[in-house]
């Protein structure tokens, strides 16, 4: 099939029939941000942070989710879409305890990076505050459900990759919460595996390996295409 010619903020791009414009769009060289999409697993269009605007539509679309058309003209990086994914930011940091200073995860946390891109210097917004638990009775991994973004990124891993489907999501808005089998306590899971995916995946300091302090847990998120590659390619 004939690739799909489109206009991606004033730049003619091909891409191949099939791609999303989120391929599209990287595969031009142009930066949009992203948190719950991650290269190796299905993409759910939760953070709503690539949303794009294209010509002849009135909604702003995800481009993660969003397959390329001929002739589209898209816009990545109006003044609309930079205030409405500096919003987006904002209200994360608002709805649960992020405190960067004391995270395990500074200064390699995804969230941490999207801010410094979008600008963020202060918060707009009420702090939520709310009493989230962490969970450190697993032997190898401690979950802090006050880092969560909900990008559900460890819930696909597991299931897509490791084929357990330990983690879920349980709850409605403020209260939802990612979760072991039936929201029982991580440390007593009989279908985990602990092969930490979960904790390769997280794009935050929410999944970290027991023992690390401030600023000491790695960033490996790319670990995960690396995976799902080498089981294509049978390495």
């Amino acid at each position: 099939m004939a690739a799909k010619t489109l206009t991606i903020d004033g730049h003619l791009v091909s891409a191949r029939p099939g791609a999303t414009l989120l391929e599209a769009i990287r595969d031009a060289g142009i930066p949009i941000p992203t948190l719950c999409h991650l290269d190796g697993l299905s993409d759910v269009g939760a953070c709503r942070l690539c949303l794009v605007e294209i010509e002849g539509q009135r909604r702003l679309q995800p481009a993660c989710m969003t397959m390329v058309s001929e002739g589209m003209v898209v816009h990545t990086a109006t003044p609309r879409l930079q205030n409405y994914r500096r919003q987006i930011i904002e209200l994360l940091f608002a709805e649960r305890n992020h405190v960067c200073s004391v995270c395990v995860a500074s200064g390699n946390c995804e969230l941490q990076r999207l801010a410094a891109m979008v600008g963020m210097d202060h918060v707009r917004y009420e702090y939520l505050s709310p009493a989230c638990p962490v969970d450190i009775s697993h032997p190898r991994f401690g979950i802090d459900h006050n880092r969560c973004v909900l990008c559900t990124r460890c819930v696909r891993a597991c299931d897509e990759i490791e084929g357990v489907h330990t983690w879920d999501v349980a709850g409605r808005g403020v209260d939802a919460r990612v979760i072991t089998d039936m929201n029982q306590p991580w440390g007593t899971s009989t279908t985990c595996t602990s092969c930490g995916k979960c904790q390769l995946a997280c794009p935050t300091g929410a999944i970290f390996p027991r023992g690390v302090t401030v600023g000491e847990r790695p960033h490996d998120s790319e670990r995960i295409a690396l995976i799902v590659e080498a089981r294509k390619q049978r390495w």
